[in-house]
C-alpha cells in the first residue's frame, strides 16, 4: 500500500468550495498605517492596566520608563476619560492610506475634559463630521 501526501488549500469559485494543490497564497498586507491616535488609545489602556496591577508605582514612573514628560503622559492617560464607545471607535479607526491622520489627540483633549458622556458623544460627532 502506498501513501501519497500532498498539500492543498481550499478556495471558493462560483460559490463552491474547491481543493487546489499547494499551500494557500499569502494574504495581501493591509494598505496603509495605523493612525497615531489609535496607538495612543491602546497605550493609555495598557498603562492604566499596569497602574491598576501595581506593576508601575505612578504616572511619573511610567513617564520615566516611556521617555516622555509627565505632562505628555497625563495627556495620553486622559484618553481613558473618554466614553467607552468613543474609545472603541478610536481603536478601530480605518487605516490611513496616504496623507495625514484625520483625528489627532489634540482634538480629543476637550472631549476628555468633559465629564458627561452624552456631551462627549455630541462633541465626537462634530469632530468626525468636520474631518470627513
Amino acid at each position: 500500500m502506498t501513501t501519497v501526501t500532498r498539500r492543498i488549500h481550499f478556495a471558493f469559485k462560483s460559490r463552491r468550495k474547491i481543493a487546489l494543490p499547494g499551500p494557500a497564497p499569502e494574504p495581501a498586507p493591509p494598505v496603509g498605517r495605523t493612525p497615531r491616535v489609535t496607538k495612543l488609545m491602546a497605550l493609555a489602556i495598557r498603562f492604566d492596566q499596569l497602574l491598576r496591577e501595581g506593576k508601575v508605582a505612578d504616572q511619573s514612573e511610567l513617564a520615566r520608563l516611556c521617555h516622555v514628560t509627565q505632562p505628555r503622559m497625563t495627556q495620553i492617560m486622559n484618553l481613558n476619560h473618554l466614553a467607552p464607545d468613543i474609545q472603541e471607535k478610536l481603536l478601530f479607526l480605518p487605516l490611513v492610506a496616504d496623507g495625514r491622520d484625520r483625528i489627532h489627540e489634540k482634538m480629543l483633549r476637550p472631549l476628555a475634559q468633559t465629564v458627561d458622556w452624552q456631551k462627549q458623544r455630541k462633541a465626537w460627532a462634530q469632530v468626525t463630521q468636520s474631518r470627513r
